[in-house]
This record gives C-alpha cells, structure tokens and sequence, in this order.
C-alpha cells in the first residue's frame, strides 16, 4: 500500500525534473542554452553534471574608490601624506602606551611567576596553575605587540618638527 502512493509521485518528481534542465552549449568562456546562438557560434554541448553561471557586473576593486583621494595609483600631495604619517604615529603611540600598561599590570600580577593565591584556588591547585600558564602566555603576547607596535613605528618617517 505505501508503495502504491511513491510509485507515481517518484515518477512525477523525474518527471518534472528532466523538464526543468534544458542542453547547455559553451561558447569559449561563455554558456547558452539558445540553440540557435549555441549553432551560430559553433558552441558545444555541455555533458553531465549541473552548470551554473553568475552573471558578472563591472569588477569591484580591492580597495574602497577614493581611498587614496582619486584613483588607485595616483600619488598624493605631500602635505596630506605627513597628516596621514602623523595620524598613523599618534595611533601606534596611543596603542604602545596601553600596551606597555597592560604588561607592566600583567607582569606585576604574574610576580616572577608566583602570583597570589585566590581564595578559589587554594581548593584547586589546577586552578592556580591555569592562571599563571595564562598570565605568562599574556605577557609573551603582549610583548610581542609592543615590538610589533615598535618596528610599525620605526617604518613611518619621523615626525616633523613644524605642525
């Protein structure tokens, strides 16, 4: 009795799928499903397998337009090429700053690798050694950071002494 109901539904379903795909044809780089255009170029039919196309619109460049005030490549003016390298020191100095903050706070809690106990940790030694393996691994970030932080710092010309 079940089988009697997915016999015809089955088919219909076959049915109705080979409807829906129709020949593909590759023209070079491009695809038709036009017979007559596909006969016209010289076009081949596409065997097996399921073809989809995304048309293509103009192509998106990497970089936003006028990032660089007109096109990519154009160079910019002097003046407003020290105002980014100023822009871009006083962002690196405010990042270098927190992050030295931040170490001297981790390397102060850390404690030459003895920090204080927690009162939740002298029940849980593995809790304890958690937390130094962790202090020590954000001191070891944050130090590498800093230096990153530091050779960015040393590639930006120095600051001018006019502003």
């Amino acid at each position: 009795m079940k089988y009697g109901l997915f016999i015809p539904l089955a088919a219909t379903v076959f049915v109705a799928s080979s409807f829906a795909q129709s020949r593909i044809y590759r023209c070079g780089n491009e695809y038709t499903n036009t017979v007559t255009e596909a006969q016209a170029k010289g076009c081949k039919l596409v065997e097996g397998g399921n073809v989809t196309v995304i048309q293509g619109g103009p192509r998106l460049s990497a970089s936003k337009p006028g990032a660089n005030g007109g096109q990519p490549g154009q160079k910019v003016d002097a003046a407003e090429q020290r105002s980014r390298d100023s822009d871009s020191r006083q962002i690196l100095e405010a990042e270098l700053k927190k992050a030295e903050t931040r170490l001297e706070e981790l390397t102060r809690e850390y404690n030459k690798g003895e920090p204080d106990r927690r009162p939740e940790e002298a029940r849980n030694p593995n809790k304890y050694a958690e937390r130094v393996n962790e202090l020590k691994a954000g001191i070891a970030r944050l130090e590498g950071d800093i230096a990153g932080i530091r050779r960015e710092l040393g590639r930006l010309p120095p600051p001018s002494a006019a502003k």
